[in-house]
């Protein structure tokens, strides 16, 4: 697209969305799998997302799929903090395809990060992600985006009788948009090459009576059961393309995508409505990512009914390889020294949690407001 159309675009506001069915329609009632590989937050620590699909041996060599008829859990939060999270997309992208010509699949599923990307929230961005997006033409697109968002301003301030500080604009747009923003934005819209894609994935799915998802299940939100949370994250993110009301279930706190009651709260006082979510899901256990579990290895909570497996793949967060499978005979951890079966949980150690989440400050929804180069 001209890059004089594409700001046009930009610019027009979309009465309505259709909806990106895309995933499959049995998400929620997978049966009859031997083996589910479950991997948490890669954050673009691209090399490392590769290590673990090696060591589970799901890829070769040359990052192809050799898992056979295994099924690929991915619990969201591909996005943001590392430097290769389209490196990461892309190999998941190709790895649903290959996997599925081999009798497999691949169940990539949405984090809160892939809707803060989809919704304009820019908070967790890495350099490298814009850089991965920047083209030769990347200084001159930009450089049209800001004069057309220049005179819109103009324009309006004349109107309002109001003078515009052109320089102050353009210093504050210049900030705001680094190379690489514009093409970023445009392949995560609806229409864009990642944004299509992550509009039609799951935010949870169930095998064999075990739920994966990213964030976790809170007692408010079970009793609507996985098809309806599925579909109405999915109508959500197709609707919404800036920061929802936080009543949203893509945005409230204990939301599929955001809660951290699973991992962080304590055992005795939720145990019981554990047992209440796990029979609305008709589940006999929760896989959940989204809260690094601080020690770099897989922990079980609720006596092995939640299981977190974001182990801190990415390098800030020590760079630890893990994955989970599932198979009939249980579950077990696997790492690079070897494979631990996963027995009772033992005493949960909130603080560990909570210590390794503050690393990149507070995590949860927000309102971004206006700014002048989302142009809301």
């Amino acid at each position: 697209m001209h890059s004089r159309a594409r700001w046009a675009a930009w610019l027009a506001v979309a009465a309505s969305l259709p909806t990106q069915l895309g995933a499959a329609d049995d998400a929620c009632d997978v049966r009859g799998v031997a083996r589910v590989v479950a991997v948490g937050d890669v954050h673009g620590a691209y090399e490392n997302f590769v290590g673990v699909l090696r060591m589970s041996g799901l890829v070769d060599d040359q990052e192809r799929w050799t898992g056979g008829r295994a099924h690929l859990v991915q619990t969201g939060d591909v996005l943001d903090r590392g430097p290769d999270s389209r490196k990461a997309l892309e190999l998941l992208m190709r790895l649903e395809k290959e996997a599925s010509k081999a009798g497999g699949r691949v169940h990539a599923l949405l984090g809160n990060h892939e809707a803060m990307r989809m919704q304009g929230d820019r908070r967790y961005v890495n350099a490298g992600e814009y850089e991965a997006f920047r083209t030769p033409e990347s200084e001159k697109l930009r450089e049209e985006y800001y004069r057309a968002v220049a005179g819109q301003l103009r324009k309006r301030s004349m109107d309002a009788g109001e003078a515009l500080d052109e320089a102050g604009l353009k210093e504050r747009f210049y900030a705001e948009a680094p190379l690489g923003l514009l093409e970023m934005r445009e392949a995560f819209g609806p229409q864009g090459r990642y944004g299509r894609w992550l509009r039609g994935r799951d935010t949870m799915v169930r095998i064999d009576g075990v739920v994966f998802l990213h964030g976790g299940i809170s007692p408010a939100v079970a009793p609507l059961g996985c098809q309806a949370i599925n579909k109405a994250v999915r109508r959500e993110l197709n609707e919404v393309t800036a920061p929802g009301p936080a009543d949203r279930l893509s945005t409230r706190p204990d939301g599929p995508l955001w809660y951290r009651g699973l991992a962080q709260e304590d055992e005795a006082a939720l145990g019981p409505a554990v047992e209440e979510i796990l029979k609305a899901l008709a589940a006999r256990a929760i896989v959940v990512g989204h809260t690094p579990t601080g020690t770099g290895r897989i922990r079980t909570r609720f006596d092995g009914r939640v299981v977190m497996i974001d182990a801190g793949m990415l390098p800030s967060f020590g760079g630890h390889l893990a994955a989970l499978e599932v198979d009939p005979k249980g579950m077990t951890a696997l790492y690079p020294d070897g494979r631990v079966p996963l027995g009772p949980a033992q005493a949960a150690r909130r603080s560990d949690a909570r210590r390794q989440v503050a690393l990149d400050g507070p995590d949860r929804p927000l309102d971004l407001g206006v700014r002048v180069v989302e142009m809301r």
